[in-house]
């Protein structure tokens, strides 16, 4: 293993001290020496396999050291004072953050990715190389996840797509970002992964045949303009062929990278020397070329990229790109440490990490875990358009991207007074969506008043909306906090309990603590902008306000009595029609069977009662059976109406392996849909399983529906499913 990792180091590295790599190696050897994997293989290999990954990537020698030992504090006997003395204080601190890192547990929930993410943005604020020893870390973990159970599989497979993916992608480090997303689909859609492999595979032959013509001819037309290159068949990567077939809807057959070359040459004019070649002796096709040599992507990719028509009239991408941009494509930020000593700065270095502290900035504005998911997910994936200011300076932006975005990019004032655009000397409307190449200039005006509420539904980036949010936090903070109370005590009354006795408890305070708020004013403020989600918070005050009465010795059945009274301070709701009609008549006295809860949406069957009407119960209810069987003439056709308003309650029963958190997180799903909660009961049965019985009002049986399939998605949920007595 020593001899694999020190070979790799030869061929990748630059001044790299190998007599410390060997004495960081006995000690990771001896640290680890009585510990196993789950494979029952020497733990050792791990640590070796993850500094080979980093050696690939040329890194420097501590880092290269931290991969080996970055175990060692978190599975040994060995403390962080031991690395620092056997290697240095830079060593301890990558392992130490490493080991931070490894010991977050990933959960389903917004709020625990939230912060995990964070941590991770301040670790790579601090030092880089932390992130490029986790992703290293990672990519090993997921490269022998067979050895996992089932569950562990799809787990780690989403949290790697969710978050390390992305990230890989951020700092340009696609040749992992590839890597990790095919291991995660193989676990996460076996049946797809498999298709497209066999796919591939069945036309081969074929294809290597028809690039292998497209590299003679290539290669030999470089040759003669003695252009000095190497050319080679682009890999096909799975999950990118699954994505485009999942959202453009194609088969594999339409996919033009399937088909593949790249060129590689010694300088940027002989890149574009090639792409002329190329282009005179394949038609392109107009608008599949792409410049990212004039303006590279965020995460330092540059190389040309055009899609033509090659033999027999199939289309083929072509990339080309100096041997430098190739090492920067697949490494990203991890290949510049080779580059340290000669080109590369920490100045240089520094500046390609600026996004870093931008969505570390960003993120210190935003409280709400969803909203900051969804913008971490967006920064890091989305798609990018460039365009220029009239000095033209390359700005990027997100797709979609509107004036406003650029406003803001510029300058927070300029994005404030702005009141109008000219993109490529056109005035155009504020919801423009840019598009790449075009000159924007925007027109501000002193006497603007500031921005609109509605530019939040039309920006796309980030930084855009945590400005306007800081403008009207500060500019209207009175109208705010009024707003925001009548949100909340509003919101609170739709789910089932008094405000008023809420802020009496010490949930508020919890509250307050939450989303880093010094009174209860600037949480008002912070709803009535929309800085904090208005369903997220009510939703987490409902949570603690029900622990506390648990606290003060009350049971579930009190807690649900609590429910049950606030409920009745709201007033009896008006009896509504049922909104069933009855062999066409739609003034039939009718009530719905308990035995079963129908809801609209369901297959049902009316029993004529003596006295009471007419009895709904859904087709599939077991007492329903019996009395098609006994009692035919009583049996009576009925079917759904169009009532408005009108809600039903139908009973869910939830199982699962019992945990701290479950019985929450099930309320908490009730309280994100467009379902209220009526009832609940939760009990402990064998075997650490535990069964909850929810009874839901809702609208249509559509909802219950989307619910149930979001309490199957929780952590330790083995089945939901409605009851019929």
């Amino acid at each position: 293993m020593l001899e694999k990792l020190i070979e790799k180091i030869d061929k990748s590295c630059t001044n790299v001290n190998k007599e410390m790599i060997k004495k960081a190696y006995y000690f990771a050897e001896n640290a680890h020496k009585k510990q196993k994997r789950k494979s029952g293989e020497p733990y050792i290999i791990h640590p070796v396999d993850v500094a080979c990954i980093l050696a690939d990537m040329g890194m420097d020698t501590n880092t290269i050291i931290a991969g080996l030992l970055h175990d060692v504090v978190e599975d040994t006997e060995y403390t962080h004072q031991d690395i620092a003395k056997e290697f240095g204080s830079e060593v301890a601190n990558l392992v130490e953050g490493v080991t931070k890192l490894g010991r977050l547990e990933y959960k389903s929930k917004e709020e625990q990715q939230a912060d995990n993410v964070r941590k991770m943005l301040l670790a790579m604020a601090k030092d880089i190389r932390v992130i490029i020893i986790k992703l290293a870390d990672r990519l090993h973990n997921m490269r022998t996840l067979r050895y996992m159970s089932v569950e562990k599989q799809k787990e780690k497979s989403k949290e790697t797509l969710d978050i390390y993916a992305p990230l890989a992608h951020r700092l340009g480090m696609s040749k992992v970002k590839w890597e990790l997303e095919d291991l995660a689909l193989r676990y996460i859609n076996p049946n797809e992964y498999y298709f497209i492999v066999r796919k591939i595979a069945e036309k081969r032959a074929e294809r290597e045949k028809y690039i292998e013509n497209i590299i003679n001819q290539l290669k030999k037309s470089l040759d003669d303009a003695k252009i000095s290159s190497d050319i080679e068949g682009r890999p096909k990567h799975f999950y990118s062929i699954y994505i485009k077939m999942v959202k453009k809807n194609k088969t594999i057959d339409q996919i033009f990278d399937l088909t593949a070359v790249r060129v590689l040459v010694n300088t940027v004019k002989d890149c574009y020397a090639a792409l002329g070649i190329a282009h005179t002796m394949y038609k392109p096709i107009p608008g599949r070329f792409k410049d990212y040599i004039a303006m590279p992507k965020p995460n330092m990719y540059q190389s040309l990229h055009s899609t033509v028509i090659g033999p027999q009239g199939k289309p083929f991408e072509i990339q080309i790109r100096t041997f430098e941009m190739h090492r920067t494509a697949e490494y990203g930020i991890a290949a510049h440490w080779k580059y340290k000593e000669g080109v590369e700065t920490e100045d240089t270095i520094d500046k390609k990490l600026t996004w870093i502290r931008e969505m570390l900035e960003w993120q210190t504005e935003t409280s709400d875990a969803e909203e900051f998911m969804e913008g971490f997910k967006i920064d890091l994936f989305s798609d990018e358009v460039f365009v220029f200011t009239p000095k033209g300076i390359v700005i990027n932006l997100p797709y979609g991207a509107t004036p406003i975005d650029f406003a803001y990019k510029i300058h927070t004032d300029i994005g404030n007074k702005c009141t109008g655009a000219k993109v490529s000397g056109k005035m155009v409307p504020l919801d423009y969506k840019l598009k790449t190449g075009e000159i924007v200039e925007i027109l501000v005006s002193g006497n603007s008043k500031g921005p609109s509420i509605d530019w939040l539904n039309i920006v796309k980036s980030n930084q855009a909306k945590s400005k306007i949010k800081s403008w009207f936090k500060k500019a209207k903070k009175e109208e705010n906090i009024i707003k925001g109370k009548e949100l909340l005590e509003k919101e609170t009354k739709k789910q089932g309990y008094n405000f008023g006795e809420a802020l009496k408890s010490e949930a508020i305070g919890t509250i307050l603590k939450k989303y880093k708020m010094n009174s209860m004013d600037d949480l008002y403020a912070a709803v009535g902008v929309g800085a904090l989600n208005l369903s997220t918070v009510v939703c987490r005050l409902r949570e603690v306000y029900i622990k506390d009465l648990k606290n003060d010795g009350d049971n579930l059945e009190a807690v649900q009595d609590q429910i049950s009274k606030s409920n009745n301070r709201l007033g009896k709701r008006k009896n509504k029609s049922p909104g069933v009609i009855v062999k066409g008549e739609s003034n039939v006295l009718v009530r719905f069977a308990k035995c079963c809860n129908p809801v609209p949406g369901d297959d049902i069957i009316g029993y004529i009662t003596k006295g009471r009407g007419v009895s709904i119960h859904r087709s599939d209810c077991k007492n329903i059976d019996y009395l098609l069987k006994n009692k035919e003439n009583h049996v009576v056709e009925v079917g759904w109406g169009k009532p408005k308003g009108v809600e039903y309650i139908t009973e869910i029963q939830l199982k699962g392996e019992d945990r701290p958190g479950l019985l929450k997180d099930s309320i908490e799903v009730i309280s994100d849909s467009n379902t209220s909660l009526y009832a609940i009961d939760a009990k402990p049965v064998k075997n650490s399983i535990c069964i909850i019985r929810m009874k839901l009002k809702i609208t249509e049986v559509n909802d219950l529906r989307d619910v149930m399939k979001k309490l199957r998605r929780i952590k330790n949920v083995t089945e939901v499913f409605r009851t019929n007595n």
